[in-house]
């Protein structure tokens, strides 16, 4: 290539977030097309990009040049004054050497953190303070000087680029661009040309890109509608190219400036940054006195007391084998930092769980890092860290949800606020979000499309859909495409922007903790929604660039069981330690083989439950194996295992090494530890091999797959098996791969589920109360765990401002002065009820708020339970008491134990009068009621006909999304008892096209007329657990009109289908109940 040749500088790619459309490896790849020796990758306000650029770049042999299009505030970055700062300027910057990238880092974060008003931006002081290793160019558009001079103030602009001058010197250059098209673009470039060589700042020819192709143009217009939340002006056009030109077109423009074409190759000289990525750095932990190697011997080696285990002669060998590799490896600090961070939380009652195959390790064990045993549980060490493995091992936290702040917070306080962040992720424009986007951008009804992207299919086990796929194989989506003009449109704009970054966001666990600032390593901003501080850089790219990612996930199950713990102890005065509980709990076990599973971890859900049924676990390894199994591909093998668990004479083995392997699952594959270890003993793998085999079986492509068959096959050969026998194992093996679970992981889930179904088999109430709580505002989910109460006979009441707390509230006896119904009992007596009972917290009232909720919780414990309205009216002052909320109180239930529902509704302003008059009624006066400084009279309420049952109920069903007090079911239930599934389980899984029988509450009706002028009804149907659209067309619907009407009990014969990916039942015959 020659030294005219041209590169492009000022590029910008989908990272630019709704800016610009190129994908990174398509803009690498049409430079390497086009032959341009390097590429800079310029993106706005940010360094997205950055990893994935350089990567990609030099793996492409195109040299990569980072950089970035900053924003300058017109004053300095703290001012942030409507209509003057908001008007900000542009400028290049460009990475000339490691120095200049990390001052990059820098200008970036410090633009987010501290300049951002609209846009992130610069200021002087920074670009001044962080200009080392760095080139500037000032672009041609909206660099400070060209805005300048559009605005006709050329003083400004000279002074403009002699401070730019004086803080860059030789490394500061001037863009110009061609865009004859723009009106005054190309006289501005004159004017730019002519203050450069005034000024003695060299030229640089460029061209700003934002796609790759002309006819791209469109669809980027479209992207900052979607931004601005505009739709597109067809009558304005697209104004200017700004695709990426090839060389050929690009030298063409700048005949009259070869200058400037040269530059482009000194700027390349100029800039040469080497990362040297993938080498990571662990949080500085101090240790007093000691390595980190000792203090790590030395906390495993005191885990044999903390953990009651006998220091044998094989235990030792197998800790001083791990510490060994881990020493080696230089992973002691890392081992220690998760160590610390979980004694914080064991310490702090905050419940943790270790996923992955980091239970393979006993020092993790003896460390309190996992809670798994490995030597029981049959665990290899080196599943989770063999001798070989090239990169660090993930260790993956995992908190109680509601207390994961509190770990992260400490690991802040402890390490420093600037040396920790969450992980940035970026939301993508998948198919049928960008469908939708397009659609609406170009101005279309949400129905238009709504409609054409639900005719592209949601993706399967984690694999998204493409719109070309769906294009193939879904045949009304090719055939709108074909024969619908607007249809078409959309979809191929939509094409254009598919899978381009969206927004950037927050990793659900990713978090990195640095032995520096994290900017030392990666840019940071404020989260966009929660304004915490994450990496701009996604988990890969932090990895790349040396920091480890630490993952702290918050999971739901860890905090219903620390509510059930803390409602046990609280309740019965027990100390539940779910280290120490009995892994051989009968009623369990015994629980589990009724299938009585919902609120299970990992063991809820029909398929599952019918499993556990027929598997009748026994011991921890049946649910662990039950854990691994229940996916895709290993399912097949589910009813194997449960026969030879039943039947010992079943089990056997293809080759008689396999029983070691398989000795404690039957002889049936059940982990992806089995498949590694038959290819370490029987095929001769190395663990370096069988951990390439594990992830050539994670990506499922057949090509390597192909590979892997080959040299299992001929290794298995060499070790003494037929070839006959071992294309049964691998088919085996293949049957199983590609979703299989470690065992490691399952054992640690398995251990979680079992802790689960521990509590609800021996404290139900509690760990039901705790179950409701985390679901609460799940309408389906709560109706679902209310339904399954009610089978274990706990009774589910409304709330009540005399017993409910916040959350849902276990109930052993009534206080004085309150009961279940509408009556007082007796002052001194207390009702006991039976020990299930569970009354629906105040939190959950809708148009009700927490304060309010906490006041009367308060007030009740202060002052004891209210005896009377009066005393509840007189007693909470809370100003936040109105018409609304005193309403919903009423209507929920929760003031039944002092006065019936429909008499005080029906008489609410009398209330709030009482209310008014006490809080204005002087000391000594008697108001209007009575009221005066001394005993407070009795609100006397006329007397109402009480509330209808479906009234209550009614009223239950607003303000609590649930029916409560009863069931409009509950006449009818007798013929429902007979379904053997609920509508939530047909949904779920009844075949589609088979007819069947369903039953239920007609809940919504709505009737349409079709284009036959035919009239057809869209409904709701629901029983106690879900609900299910129902269709039903005009023949059934002629014959049958006055049971469809919502509120009515009946049954339908019909199918379930599938309707805009959801079921859906078309009815064919109805009867009423």
């Amino acid at each position: 290539m020659s030294r005219a040749g041209f590169s492009h500088l000022h590029v910008h790619s989908h990272y630019s977030l709704l800016e610009a459309l190129p994908k990174v490896e398509d803009l690498v790849a049409a430079a390497k097309a086009d032959g341009q020796v390097a590429l800079a990758l310029t993106d706005n306000g940010n360094l997205y990009g950055a990893i994935e650029f350089y990567k990609e770049a030099t793996k492409r042999g195109v040299k990569p040049i980072i950089g970035v299009d900053f924003y300058v505030a017109p004053r300095t970055r703290f001012d942030k004054e409507h209509r003057v700062d908001d008007r900000h300027s542009r400028l290049i910057l460009l990475a000339k050497n490691e120095t200049g990238y990390k001052n990059l880092i820098v200008l970036v974060s410090k633009s987010q953190l501290e300049g951002f008003y609209y846009r992130p931006r610069l200021d002087r002081e920074l670009i001044e303070t962080y200009r080392d290793g760095i080139l500037a160019i000032l672009p041609s558009f909206s660099g400070e000087h060209a805005r300048a001079l559009k605005d006709g103030q050329g003083q400004k602009a000279q002074e403009s680029i002699d401070w730019y001058k004086k803080m860059f010197g030789k490394d500061l250059y001037a863009e110009i661009t061609h865009h004859p098209e723009i009106d005054g673009h190309e006289k501005l470039q004159e004017q730019i040309i002519e203050l450069a060589k005034d000024k003695d700042v060299p030229l640089v020819a460029a061209h700003d890109t934002y796609y790759l192709e002309p006819d791209d143009a469109v669809a980027r217009e479209l992207v900052n509608k979607i931004r601005t939340g505009q739709t597109l002006n067809r009558d304005a056009g697209v104004v200017g190219d700004f695709s990426f030109l090839t060389q050929e077109k690009a030298l063409k423009l700048f005949t009259d400036t070869p200058e400037a074409v040269e530059n482009i190759q000194k700027i390349i000289e100029e800039c040469n940054l080497t990362l040297d990525l993938g080498k990571w750095v662990f949080p500085d932990i101090k240790i007093e006195g000691k390595s980190h190697d000792e203090a790590l011997r030395e906390l495993a080696y005191h885990g044999f007391v903390t953990r009651g285990l006998e220091e044998t002669p094989m235990m030792r060998e197998r800790v001083d084998y791990e510490l060994g590799v881990i020493a080696k490896k230089g992973y002691s600090p890392y081992f220690l930092v998760v160590s610390d961070l979980l004694r914080f939380a064991h310490e702090n009652g905050i419940l943790t769980n270790i996923r992955c195959s980091v239970a393979g390790s006993l020092v993790t064990f003896l460390s309190h890092i996992t809670n798994v045993n490995p030597i029981e549980y049959g665990l290899p060490f080196e599943r989770f860290l063999n001798p070989e493995r090239p990169s660090a091992p993930d260790i993956d936290m995992d908190y109680a949800d509601n207390r994961r702040d509190e770990v992260i917070s400490y690991a802040r306080q402890k390490y420093g606020e600037d040396h920790v962040a969450q992980i940035g992720t970026f939301g993508t424009m998948m198919a049928r979000a960008a469908v939708r986007d397009v659609s609406r951008a170009l101005g279309h009804s949400y129905g238009t499309g709504d409609a054409i992207a639900k005719m592209i299919p949601f993706g399967k086990q984690g694999f998204p859909v493409t719109i070309q796929s769906s294009l193939d194989e879904v045949p009304d989506l090719a055939k709108a495409y074909k024969s619908d003009p607007v249809a078409r449109e959309i979809l191929d704009l939509a094409k254009k922007i598919e899978g381009n970054a969206r927004h950037v966001g927050v990793h659900a666990a990713g978090v990195v903790i640095a032995p520096t600032p994290v900017t030392d390593f990666c840019p940071v901003q404020l989260d966009p929604k929660g304004g915490k501080i994450i990496t701009q850089y996604d988990m890969h790219a932090v990895e790349d660039a040396g920091l480890l990612k630490f993952d702290f996930l918050g999971l739901t199950n860890l905090s219903t069981l620390a509510d059930a713990q803390i409602r046990v102890k609280k309740r019965l005065g027990i100390d539940v330690d779910f280290e120490t509980i009995p892994l051989d709990d009968k009623k369990t076990y015994e629980m589990l083989s009724r299938g009585e599973t919902l609120g299970v971890f990992q063991l809820s859900g029909g398929g599952m439950t019918n499993y556990l049924v027929d598997l009748k676990p026994s011991v921890i390894h049946d649910i662990n194996a039950m854990v691994a199994l229940y996916r895709p591909g290993p399912m097949n093998f589910i009813p194997q295992y449960i026969e030879r668990k039943h039947n010992p004479k079943l089990v056997s083995y293809l080759d008689p090494r396999m029983e070691k392997i398989l000795n404690k699952s039957y002889g049936v594959i059940t982990y992806q530890d089995d498949v590694l270890e038959i290819a370490i003993q029987l095929a001769g793998y190395s663990w370096l091999e069988a951990d390439k085999f594990r992830k050539a079986m994670g990506k499922k492509i057949p090509a390597e797959m192909a590979a892997q068959k080959e040299h299992f096959t001929k290794g298995a050969i060499e070790h003494g098996m037929k070839p006959a026998v071992v294309q049964q194992l691998w088919e085996q093996i293949e049957t199983f791969a590609a979703y299989g679970f470690n065992r490691a992981h399952a054992a640690s889930y398995g251990l979680l589920a079992y802790q689960t179904a521990y509590m609800k088999a021996n404290y139900p109430v509690d760990y039901m109360a705790a179950v409701l709580t985390s679901d609460a505002g799940d309408v389906e989910k709560i109706a679902e765990v209310v339904a399954e109460c009610k089978r274990m006979n706990i009774q589910i009441l409304p709330p009540s401002a005399n017993e409910s707390r916040g959350t849902f509230t276990v109930i052993d006896s009534h206080p004085q002065g309150s009961s279940s119904g509408n009556a007082l009992q007796p002052q001194g007596e207390s009702l006991r009820l039976p020990a299930g009972t569970i009354r629906f917290g105040l939190y959950s009232i809708k148009n009700f708020g927490t304060g309010i909720a906490d006041a009367i919780i308060a007030e009740r414990e202060a002052g004891g339970a209210f005896m009377s309205l009066s005393d509840f009216l007189s007693r909470v002052a809370d100003k936040n008491l109105n018409k609304k909320s005193l309403e919903a109180l009423i209507m929920s239930g929760s003031l039944d134990d002092v006065g019936e529902r429909k008499a005080l509704v029906t008489h609410i302003e009398k209330l709030l009068e009482y209310r008014r008059e006490l809080a204005s009624a002087p000391v000594g006066i008697t108001s209007m009621f009575g009221a005066s400084s001394g005993p407070i009279a009795e609100l006397k309420i006329p007397a109402e006909s009480p509330a209808t049952m479906a009234e209550k109920l009614a009223w239950e069903k607003e303000l609590l999304g649930f029916y409560v007090s009863g069931h409009p079911l509950d006449r009818c239930c007798d013929q429902l008892s007979k379904q053997k599934m609920n509508l939530k389980e047909m949904k779920e899984s009844y075949p589609r096209g088979v007819e069947t029988v369903i039953g239920g509450m007609l809940e919504t009706t709505q009737f349409i007329l079709t284009k036959k002028g035919e009239r057809m009804m869209f409904g709701k149907l629901a029983d106690y657990v879900g609900n299910v659209e129902i269709v039903v067309f005009q023949s059934t619907l002629k014959e049958n009109e006055k049971i469809f009407t919502a509120g009515s009990c009946m049954m339908l014969k019909g199918k379930f289908s599938e309707r805009n990916g959801e079921a859906s039942f078309v009815a064919e015959r109805v009867k009423a109940l």
